[in-house]
């Protein structure tokens, strides 16, 4: 017996299933790494991948916290990157040697805090009362980025939450809006590529049109993330429907970064361990192919 899946059922015919996308505060999550993994075995996941931004500096933890809870950890970071003018996030999953990678990505999380330092800068200037130092106190040791400035323009009651944050000052187009620095598709491709991984367009909604995907593939793309909270059923099934064109993985996950609750809950997308399954297939084919 199989589900319509073709997933194996586990242990009393419950299927089994993953997240693929997940954040700590390695990063902009609101938990740390070992907490996350805690979350997902609450959640009844056999695996998640630790998507943090630009860092694997929360994937040691989390595989040792995975190791005590039975949860498999699949090693991945996001990353910045632009086809053409148009911003795409990218997950790069599965990747065998973590220190290298992370290593390669110092300059980019250098270039998160003086992203930070502008927008303070920008923030102040529009009389908005919060220092570096509180941006920083709140990123802790994980990379910088907007949501610790959201949280430190909260504590300082310059605004009344995240929304207001960025609708006001953070939000792309908006007057405290710094653009980052990013990776090239071919850049980021390689960098998964040569760590044994995988490239896998996060999120790519509307944006991820025929044209786009097919550019990208020539790129170095592998992965389609066709389950995502932003994403509407009509929007997974033609996902779908062009990673089977293109030969892409499928990958999804709720982009997890603390919330107790709603669509972004860790587990909540429900992603079947099947579509685990073949990129692991995919990743053994790539790396016997030298």
């Amino acid at each position: 017996m199989t589900t319509p899946a073709g997933l194996p059922p586990a242990a009393g015919g419950a299927q089994r299933f993953v997240d693929l996308h997940s954040h700590s505060t390695a990063s902009d999550g609101a938990v740390a790494p070992a907490e996350v993994v805690a979350a997902a075995r609450k959640a009844n996941l056999v695996a998640i991948a630790l998507t943090d931004h630009d860092t694997l500096g929360g994937v040691a933890e989390a595989m040792a916290a995975g190791e005590r809870l039975g949860v498999r950890i699949v090693a991945g970071t996001e990353l910045s990157a632009y086809d053409g003018e148009k911003e795409v996030h990218l997950l790069a999953l599965h990747l065998a040697d973590p220190g290298t990678v992370d290593a390669a990505l110092v300059r980019f999380r250098e270039g998160r805090r003086d992203r930070a330092e502008a927008i303070v800068a920008r923030l102040n200037a529009l009389d908005v009362p919060v220092t570096l130092e509180a941006v920083l106190e709140e990123a802790g040791d994980g990379a910088v980025g907007r949501p610790h400035v959201a949280r430190a323009m909260v504590a300082a009651g310059a605004v009344r939450d995240f929304r207001e944050a960025f609708d006001r000052f953070l939000g792309a187009g908006r007057p405290a809006f710094v653009a980052k620095e990013f990776l090239s598709i071919v850049d980021a491709a390689r960098l998964a590529h040569d760590a044994g991984g995988l490239l896998v367009f996060a999120h790519p909604g509307a944006d991820g049109t025929r044209e786009r995907v097919a550019r990208m593939v020539a790129d170095g793309l592998d992965g389609l993330e066709v389950v995502h909270p932003s994403q509407s059923p009509d929007e997974q099934a033609r996902l779908r429907a062009l990673a089977d064109e293109f030969d892409l993985v499928y990958s999804g996950g709720s982009d997890w970064h603390g919330a107790p609750e709603g669509p972004r809950t860790i587990g909540g997308m429900r992603v079947p361990y099947a579509w685990l399954e073949r990129q692991d297939e995919r990743v053994a084919a790539r790396r016997a192919a030298g």
